[in-house]
């Protein structure tokens, strides 16, 4: 066997040995908890997206800027997020729903 692949097959079974000795992740054998947490993963990850898209717009008078906007624009960005993944999202639910039931096969 040559150095490269004796390295190529340790890594390979370093990785199946790091999928069974998965760090104690809390079990969410129950499908309705897997799916709530892959759902508020998405929405926190569209919230992440779609501040960007907020960072420039400057408010008008009377209810122009400061701090208590900034904290209000982040909360809304928030639930905009929400309420996306809310109305079917756009497909990482389900991407990470599968891959937390995935996890939970390999333990």
């Amino acid at each position: 066997m040559s150095p490269l692949e004796s390295t190529v097959a340790a890594s390979a079974y370093n990785q199946m040995n790091g999928a069974r000795d998965l760090p104690n992740l809390p079990k969410t054998r129950d499908h309705v908890e897997a799916r709530q947490k892959a759902q508020e993963f998405e929405s926190v990850f569209l919230s992440q997206m779609l501040q960007p898209m907020f960072a420039n717009i400057e408010a008008e008078a009377p209810f122009s800027g400061g701090n208590s906007e900034n904290m209000w624009r982040s909360m809304q960005v928030e639930e905009y997020g929400k309420a996306i993944t809310k109305a079917g999202g756009i497909g990482i639910a389900d991407a990470v729903y599968r891959e937390i039931l995935k996890m939970q096969e390999m333990r």
